[in-house]
């Protein structure tokens, strides 16, 4: 992993140019003085009375690469209240990692490069080591916000004491059109010894010019990861992310625990966020490394396994196989128009053919991926990032 810090002046030491600073562990590393690391969206004023952000975004990787100059222009666009930006670079092709890096230098923001993919709760992960700020937001890489999206979780989060505020997820290109979701409950339920996932989310699928009316601030059972924002101090208290989910539930599983720890979740609904989906015949998108690895059926069955054990959900749940088909669908969405338009027969083909096929393929490509030649620590400590998760 390559860490990438803003320019700063040459240290005035006996280094020369071509001999970095190097610390009492060895690492060789391009310094700057702790009171000018990276920001974004600070007044010179602000630099002068040494005052620190109180919000930190990690934007992450979520499933493609293709929207993350857009993303980061409308974040630094329609961002006024200042804030610290850890950028964390999971792979990229080629020109979007010369493009983050030329941000990184001009806009004055962290970049943190590894050569391999990473899965969310991974890139979060890694993020949240340099967060230092009483806040923090999770932002994807394909999300787009509008004007006064952090003033109003903040001032949500200062008002309730929540420990998590989500906003107003919405799907459009670019403007919010239609609601993701404004609000959703799970909670576990037991049935004769046996335990259920009950999920939902409110206002899925509704016109926003419809659901605004209804919507306000209040208690919400969990957020999304597509944007979400948390007190520092919750990750002190319950741990990193579990990196033991890398495709599906890790906002139910953090949902979870926030609440099993006593913590509030709340939903702001003047803060509007939104994703874009993409063609169902982009095949760019459904055949790209990235895209076959973040859904793999490999990845999809683990982060189930994982979340059924954790919570001790029955085997038989069958919120469980929904997931695994929905998401298994959803990496097979190319195939939808045959399984719509082609009639019983293209149906029946898609089914019993097609989708079995894919299965298949999708492990093979996923068992022959090139593998990270470096752990994950040994990439953290050579970028000079500190073992620990978060400095308390």
């Amino acid at each position: 992993m390559t860490l990438y810090r803003p320019r700063s002046n040459p240290p005035t030491s006996h280094h020369s140019k071509r001999d970095p600073p190097t610390s009492n562990d060895g690492v060789h590393r391009t310094g700057f003085p702790r009171e000018t690391r990276a920001v974004s969206r600070i007044s010179e004023g602000e630099r002068r009375l040494n005052v620190e952000p109180q919000v930190s975004i990690v934007v992450v990787p979520r499933e493609r690469f293709s929207l993350a100059r857009k993303g980061l222009e409308r974040l630094l666009q329609h961002t006024a209240l200042p804030f610290n930006l850890i950028y964390v670079d999971g792979g990229s092709p080629p020109t979007v990692q010369r493009y983050l890096r030329t941000q990184a230098e001009r806009k004055n923001f962290r970049l943190l490069r590894t050569d391999h993919y990473l899965s969310p709760n991974q890139a979060r992960n890694l993020g949240l080591r340099l967060v230092e700020s009483k806040y923090l937001v999770f932002l994807d890489n394909d999300v787009f916000v509008t004007p006064g999206w952090l003033e109003a979780l903040v001032e949500c989060a200062d008002t309730t004491d929540a420990w998590v505020v989500a906003p107003l997820y919405c799907v459009g290109d670019p403007e919010p059109e239609t609601v993701h979701m404004g609000g959703g409950r799970v909670h576990i339920q037991e049935d004769g010894g046996k335990r259920y996932l009950s999920q939902r989310h409110d206002f899925a699928g509704m016109p926003l010019r419809d659901a605004l009316p209804h919507l306000h601030r209040q208690p919400t059972g969990y957020a999304e990861f597509h944007c979400v924002l948390a007190k520092t101090e919750v990750f002190r208290r319950l741990g990193p992310l579990d990196e033991g989910l890398p495709a599906v539930y890790e906002h139910l599983d953090f949902a979870l625990n926030v609440r099993e720890a006593g913590g509030s979740i709340y939903l702001e609904p003047r803060a509007i966020v939104t994703y874009v989906d993409f063609p169902v015949l982009d095949l760019r998108i459904y055949f790209s490394p990235f895209f076959l690895l973040r859904w793999s059926d490999a990845r999809i069955r683990r982060s189930i396994d994982r979340f059924r054990e954790k919570w001790r959900l029955s085997e038989d749940d069958p919120a469980l196989p929904k997931t695994y088909f929905g998401f298994t669908r959803y990496r097979q969405g190319y195939l939808r128009p045959l399984r719509w338009r082609g009639g019983p027969l293209g149906r029946r083909l898609s089914e019993t053919v097609l989708q079995p096929l894919e299965i298949g393929v999708n492990r093979w490509l996923i068992n022959h991926f090139p593998r990270p030649e470096k752990s994950e620590r040994d990439a953290l400590l050579t970028a000079g990032l500190p073992p620990a998760r978060i400095q308390g």
